[in-house]
């Protein structure tokens, strides 16, 4: 029998769904509720309303490119991976995330295969559900593309969004849609990267919703892997 790798622990990385999470401006705001209660009906039920970006969530390339694949139609390889935290707390409001924070991280990039880019910029940590969750640090372009152009496909960030948000003057979305050209998956509304001390497999294994779907809420973890048993 094959030795199997041990999870010696587990780091949540997603925030809570529910009636109070916060969302992008204009998206559905999430609704939960009691559809069939014990007292009722023998058996509790939620109704649930959600927007496929809602709460912790990937996005595929369909979100912003019309002949990219939908949720369906990317492999689950590129949901799971190591991960490779990259440090962009001292980053400030609006402020971009740069090829000086991604350049450094480059080597360990290239001998990662399938590895999972998350940019800790600490903003869910200490904004989430304020009014200065907008005003998080986005990817700058190029080191959007450097990343790429290393054989990342798949990038996290633990804020709103990847690109800047700004409801009165749209960036354009330039990663989303440089992701999406690379047939590449984004995560958003990631928390709890501070947590990660270790060497991660990381998890975003979204629902498997079918159809048009551009993406959809998934659990992210990070699994710390000990010796084998």
């Amino acid at each position: 029998m094959n030795a199997v790798p041990a999870v010696t622990r587990i780091v949540d990385l997603s925030v809570v769904l529910d009636d109070a999470t916060q969302v992008y401006p204009g998206d559905p705001v999430p609704r939960l509720e009691v559809a069939a209660t014990i007292a009722q009906q023998g058996f509790n039920l939620l109704s649930l309303r959600i927007g496929s970006q809602s709460g912790t969530h990937v996005d595929s390339p369909y979100h912003f490119d019309a002949d990219g694949p939908r949720l369906e139609g990317c492999g689950l390889e590129l949901f799971v991976g190591p991960g490779v935290v990259v440090d962009c707390t001292a980053v400030g409001a609006r402020r971009p995330i740069t090829t000086e924070h991604i350049e450094p991280h480059l080597d360990t990039i290239s001998g990662l295969p399938g590895a999972i880019v998350l940019l800790h910029t600490a903003w869910s940590e200490r904004f989430w559900g304020t009014p200065a969750y907008l005003d998080h640090p986005f990817l700058d372009e190029r080191a959007c593309a450097r990343m790429l152009g290393a054989g990342v496909r798949t990038v996290g960030i633990d804020a709103l969004s990847l690109d800047e948000t700004d409801p009165a003057e749209p960036s354009g979305f330039p990663c989303h849609h440089l992701v999406a050209d690379a047939r590449g998956i984004i995560a958003e509304n990631l928390t709890n990267l501070s947590a990660i001390d270790f060497d991660p497999l990381v998890c975003l294994l979204p629902v498997r919703l079918g159809g048009d779907a551009d993406g959809a809420p998934c659990r992210a973890v990070a699994l710390e892997l000990g010796s084998a048993r």
